[in-house]
């Protein structure tokens, strides 16, 4: 089983900055992929950013120039540096790997509990 507990989010004003951090713990033979997706109320979750095994980075068009990811692979760690927040950006973000637990094993995929960020216009 994998763990991936998040850490950062709260309340900010419109323009202000949040680093979100996100560590991944239990039985882990590769990353895949770690990255983060948030859910807005009543909307459904989607992709905010993500690093794929090899280093490149995939982000969602409302969030590019403003959010940075960026993984540790030595710590299996993934941070999202949001700078000029809107309040578009309220949500709860999860953190999300996929993970192959031990050789030869399929990749699973493993969630946050999620951290809620909230923008105030």
């Amino acid at each position: 089983q994998v763990q991936l507990v998040e850490s950062g989010g709260g309340l900010v004003q419109a323009g202000e900055s949040l680093r979100l951090s996100c560590a991944a713990s239990g039985s882990i033979f590769k990353i895949v992929t770690m990255g983060w997706y948030r859910q807005a109320p009543g909307k459904q979750r989607e992709l905010v950013a993500a690093v794929i095994s090899g280093g490149s980075t995939d982000y969602a068009d409302s969030v590019k120039d403003r959010f940075t990811i960026s993984v540790d692979n030595a710590k299996n760690t993934v941070a999202l540096e949001m700078n000029s927040l809107k309040p578009g950006d309220t949500a709860v973000y999860y953190c999300n790997a996929d993970v192959i637990p031990r050789e030869f094993q399929p990749v699973f995929r493993f969630w946050g509990q999620g951290t809620q960020v909230t923008v105030s216009s």
